[in-house]
C-alpha cells in the first residue's frame, strides 16, 4: 500500500508540473496542460483510487506552496479531483450471484457530464466568489469575442462631408439630410446588436465550457484505460463501449438542469453548465449507438468513415445531430437486448 501511495505522489507531482507550465502561455505549454489529468487517471486505474487521492493531495500542495494557493485549489478542483473521481467510479464493483458486476458505462458517462459541470462551477466560484463579478467577467469575454467576429464600422462618405460637388447648388440640402446621417445611425444599431449578441453568448459560455470539458474527460478516461490495459494492470475487463446507454433518469436530470438555468446566481450558472455537459454525454451516446446499430451491416466501415468525416468537416456542428440521436436512444430504449448493458449501480 505504501508503494502505491508513493507512486500516487509521483503522479500528482507530474500532473501538477503539466498544469503549472500553463503560466508560460506557449503552444507547447498549452499542449502539456491538456494532458495534465492523465497521470492521475493512470495511477487511479492501474493501482488504486487511494493512490490517485494521494496524487491529488501531492499535486495541489506542491502548486500551492511553489506558485500560489489559488493554483493549488484550481488544480484540485478542475483537474485532480475530477480525474480521481472518474477513476474511482470506473473500478467500482459489487458481488452478485452472477459474479462481479462493474459500474455500468452508461452511468459513468452520465457522471462524466456532471463532473464537467461541477468542475466548471468550482473554478468559477474560486476565481470570483461574487456572482456579479463573475457575470461581469463573462460579459466582458463575450463582448471581446463578438467584437472580434463583428468589428464596428462607422462609415462616413468623405466625398460628401465637405462642400457640395462643383456645379451642383442643390446638393447642400441633400448633404444635410442624406447619406451622411445614415452611417452613424447604422453604426449605433450595429453596436446594439453586438451588445445583445454578447449578452446571449455570456449566458451560454458555461454550457460550451462544460461541453468541451466533458468531451475531454471522456477521451482522457478512455486513453488512460487503454494505456493501463496495455500494461496489464486494468482490474476490470474492457467494456463493450458501443453498447453504452445512459439510464432514463438522465433525462430527468437534463430537465432539472433546464429549470435551474432560470434561477439567478451560481445555481443558474451550474444549470447551464450541466446542460452543456449532458449534451456532450448524449452526443457520445449517439456516437456509441451509431456504432452499435451498424454492427454486422454491410459497408459498416464506410458508414463510420463517412460519419467521422462529416464530424471533422463540420467542425463539430454534426454533434447536434448526434446529441438528438443520443436523446432519442435514451428515451426510446430500442437497443438490442443482448447489447444493452446492465444498469444496476454498484454501491
Amino acid at each position: 500500500m505504501a508503494h502505491h501511495i508513493g507512486i500516487g505522489i509521483g503522479a500528482g507531482l507530474v500532473s501538477a508540473l503539466l498544469f503549472g507550465v500553463l503560466l508560460k502561455a506557449t503552444p507547447l505549454a498549452i499542449l502539456l496542460y491538456l494532458v495534465a489529468p492523465l497521470p492521475i487517471l493512470i495511477v487511479g486505474l492501474g493501482w488504486s483510487h487511494r493512490a490517485a487521492l494521494a496524487a491529488v493531495a501531492a499535486g495541489s500542495l506542491a502548486l500551492a506552496l511553489v506558485i500560489a494557493p489559488f493554483m493549488g485549489l484550481a488544480f484540485a478542483a478542475y483537474i485532480a479531483l475530477p480525474a480521481w473521481w472518474l477513476a474511482y467510479l470506473t473500478l467500482l464493483g459489487r458481488e452478485t450471484p452472477a459474479g462481479l458486476e462493474w459500474y455500468p458505462t452508461g452511468r459513468l458517462l452520465g457522471w462524466i457530464a456532471a463532473t464537467a459541470a461541477l468542475a466548471f462551477i468550482a473554478i468559477a466560484v474560486l476565481s470570483s466568489p461574487n456572482h456579479a463579478a463573475f457575470d461581469t467577467q463573462l460579459r466582458g469575454l463575450a463582448h471581446t469575442l463578438v467584437q472580434a467576429r463583428m468589428p464596428g464600422e462607422r462609415t462616413v462618405v468623405e466625398g460628401r462631408a465637405g462642400a457640395a460637388p462643383t456645379g451642383s447648388d442643390e446638393a447642400g440640402p441633400e448633404k444635410a439630410t442624406g447619406p451622411d446621417t445614415a452611417p452613424p445611425a447604422a453604426a449605433d444599431q450595429a453596436e446594439v446588436t453586438r451588445t445583445e449578441m454578447a449578452d446571449a453568448l455570456a449566458r451560454v459560455i458555461p454550457a460550451f465550457a462544460a461541453n468541451g470539458l466533458a468531451l475531454l474527460l471522456a477521451f482522457y478516461l478512455w486513453a488512460s484505460a487503454r494505456i493501463v490495459k496495455i500494461s496489464g494492470r486494468l482490474p476490470r475487463p474492457w467494456p463493450d463501449i458501443p453498447a453504452t446507454a445512459m439510464p432514463r433518469v438522465t433525462l430527468a436530470t437534463l430537465g432539472a438542469a433546464l429549470l435551474m438555468c432560470f434561477v439567478p446566481g451560481y445555481v443558474g450558472v451550474f444549470g447551464v453548465a450541466l446542460v452543456g455537459g449532458l449534451s456532450a454525454a448524449f452526443a457520445l451516446q449517439g456516437l456509441a449507438a451509431f456504432h452499435d446499430r451498424s454492427r454486422g451491416r454491410p459497408g459498416r466501415a464506410l458508414m463510420l468513415f463517412g460519419m467521422y468525416l462529416i464530424l471533422f468537416v463540420t467542425q463539430g456542428i454534426a454533434l447536434v445531430a448526434l446529441t438528438l440521436f443520443g436523446l432519442a436512444d435514451t428515451a426510446l430504449d430500442r437497443r438490442r437486448p443482448e447489447a444493452r448493458p446492465k444498469d444496476n449501480p454498484a454501491p
